[in-house]
């Protein structure tokens, strides 16, 4: 028995010993023609942080992301992508490139994502980026880019996404735009450079999904009062690129570096800048005011024929044939938007994109959406009903005239019967102090007294019983009140020889 478990040990080892060396074993063999140090995994091969000065020379052509970042490379041969037809990423970050070259990437038709951020590079060429008709993004971002060709960008129809951030631009031209595919272009970053200039014309011509997308924060911006007009209606209107960095975009107030404003928090530097230089800018969006549950369409004017047109809604979805994803809004074939049954949902901006070859750039429409809820209808009234209340009313009103006196004389009246049903009292001494000192006014039915402000007429009229022979005071119409020397005292026939007895009495 330990014979044959010693034999079967000894057919087993040369088994494993051949699995070890690459034949048909059990571990498997090295990727097909994977570069030394690189990490391959199907169709993805890493040769990050490997301190490269050069490309590899031989790369697998199953590779589709291709990551060349970290490294030290230099320069790009004319052609080094020919092998690599199924290359849909091209990572070459954080490299030392200086400047890229004609014919860099023309055998990379199918290149979606291409990443050349972090490098060294001063300018694009016109034949740079030659080739690359199927790109979406493109980050240019934290380079030393002065200085971009009219044309560098020509040809990049597919373009969404374009990032041109941390780099030492100083101008920048919208005609560069020119060529590229601006119904696709969603991001333009043109922050932290130097851009002294922007044509604000030019600004406000944009679609308005690409105004949504544009960052100009942290350039020194000239403190304009048609661009601080034009970013303001972009912040209220909720722009994401102008309202996620309010804090951070800034003019120069003096044309000093050191006088650097923030937009929308010093107003006073704009104070004295007049709304009408902003008018005529931007098209104004037209105003809709539609009921809940009623019917909304909207038309996409163009001022030549239009080849494509889309649309987006509120929720920033870009709207074609056959419509939104819930089915609330239905794209026609003419280019028109539809909506059967308007909801709160479908409240808020929709832009209309056109594009065509006779139309500049593309053109864009905006409306305004608000949705009201539908008010309950006022009661019809009876017509016969109505005008016999009115009748009876004024009827009531005619017998109240004629029969009710008016109210002064109503007044009158009652005044002189409670005269009449008063029964004499022997009045009180607190009744007769009181009655004997009081200031009164000039009387109203006189019409020769005229009051004036320092003008009063006194009465002081000792009582006969219970004041034997008092002063009494008398003052003019004409006595001022701050100037009491002209104070004369009338005694009465009864109380003249007690004048000299009782002192001067003033109120």
């Amino acid at each position: 028995m330990a014979w044959l478990v010693l034999l079967g040990a000894m057919l087993c080892m040369p088994r494993v010993g051949l699995g070890s060396l690459g034949s048909e074993g059990f571990l498997p063999s090295a990727p097909h023609n994977c570069p030394y140090r690189c990490v391959c995994a199907a169709d993805l091969l890493s040769c990050a942080g490997l301190g490269l000065q050069d490309v590899p020379a031989a790369l697998p052509a199953a590779a589709a992301d291709l990551d060349l970042s970290h490294n030290a490379l230099q320069r790009l041969r004319p052609g080094w992508l020919a092998p690599l037809s199924r290359l849909r990423a091209l990572r070459l970050g954080h490299n030392e490139l200086v400047v890229l070259g004609h014919g860099v990437f023309t055998n990379a038709s199918g290149l979606r994502l291409l990443d050349l951020s972090s490098n060294a590079l001063r300018a694009l060429g016109r034949h740079d980026l030659e080739g690359l008709g199927a790109l979406e993004r493109l980050l240019l971002f934290n380079n030393r880019l002065a200085h971009l060709d009219e044309h560098a960008f020509h040809g990049l129809g597919a373009l969404s996404r374009l990032y041109l951030g941390c780099n030492e631009l100083s101008s920048f031209s919208f005609d560069h735009l020119h060529g590229l595919g601006t119904t696709h272009l969603r991001t333009l970053d043109l922050s932290s450079n130097r851009l002294g200039r922007i044509p604000v014309p030019d600004l406000a011509a944009l679609p308005a999904f690409l105004k949504n997308g544009l960052y100009l924060h942290n350039n020194p911006l000239p403190c304009d009062c048609r661009l601080y007009h034009l970013l303001q209606r972009w912040h209220q209107r909720g722009l994401s690129a102008v309202s996620d960095f309010a804090r951070e975009y800034m003019c120069l107030a003096f044309k000093v570096p050191t006088s650097r404003v923030r937009f929308f928090e010093h107003s006073r530097v704009f104070e004295n800048c007049s709304a009408a230089l902003a008018q005529g800018l931007e098209q104004p969006e037209v105003q809709l005011h539609v009921q809940m549950g009623r019917s909304l369409r909207l038309h996409c004017n163009t001022s030549a024929p239009a080849v494509r047109i889309a649309w987006v809604s509120p929720q920033h979805e870009l709207l074609v044939a056959p419509g939104s994803r819930d089915g609330s809004i239905t794209v026609l074939a003419d280019g028109s938007l539809a909506i059967s049954n308007v909801q709160p949902q479908h409240e808020g901006v929709f832009v209309c994109l056109a594009a065509g070859p006779r139309l500049h750039h593309n053109q864009t429409h905006e409306y305004n959406v608000s949705v009201h809820f539908p008010h309950p209808e006022p009661e019809a009234f009876n017509t016969g009903f109505t005008t016999l209340l009115g009748c009876a009313v004024g009827l009531v009103l005619v017998l109240l005239y004629l029969f009710a006196p008016p109210c002064p004389g109503c007044r009158r009246c009652y005044r002189r019967t409670c005269h009449c049903r008063r029964w004499p009292q022997a009045p009180s001494p607190l009744q007769e102090l009181s009655a004997q000192s009081s200031v009164l006014s000039t009387p109203p039915d006189v019409p020769s007294r005229k009051a004036s402000v320092h003008k009063h007429v006194v009465f002081l009229e000792p009582g006969r019983r219970g004041l034997n022979g008092r002063v009494q005071l008398a003052v003019a119409e004409d006595f001022d009140l701050y100037n009491p020397v002209g104070l004369r005292l009338k005694a009465g026939s009864e109380s003249a020889s007690s004048t000299g007895s009782e002192g001067l009495v003033m109120t």
